[in-house]
């Protein structure tokens, strides 16, 4: 079993870069894809960017290509979102969750909160 937990949320400028983490508890977290989810006040949750257990392979959404890079450290259990460039529609809840196979998500950590002013 894992459990995530993120951090490293706060409020920014337009323009500034922050980085959340998702630390993992749980001897399999080396083993399972983690992926970055955010849901804004009012809409669904979407999808951002994903990374595979080595950290050989990721993925984003186009919404956030190009200013956001996932990585991870194993040894340290945690994998981290750096954002740059940060827009006012980046302000959302982040979530991360494992990958638990067949296209689903699960072991949700609690969230952690951006929200960027103009």
């Amino acid at each position: 079993q894992v459990q995530l937990v993120e951090s490293g949320g706060g409020l920014v400028q337009a323009g500034d870069s922050l980085r959340l983490s998702c630390e993992a508890s749980g001897r399999t977290f080396s083993t399972y894809t983690i992926n970055w989810f955010r849901q804004a006040p009012g809409k669904e949750r979407e999808f951002i960017a994903s990374i595979n257990w080595s950290g050989t392979y990721t993925y984003y959404a186009d919404s956030v290509k190009g200013r956001f890079t996932i990585s991870r450290d194993n040894a340290k259990n945690t994998v981290y979102l750096q954002m740059s460039n940060l827009k006012p529609e980046d302000t959302a809840d982040y979530y991360c969750a494992a990958g638990v196979g067949g296209g689903k998500y699960g072991h949700w950590g609690q969230g952690t909160q951006v929200t960027v002013s103009s």
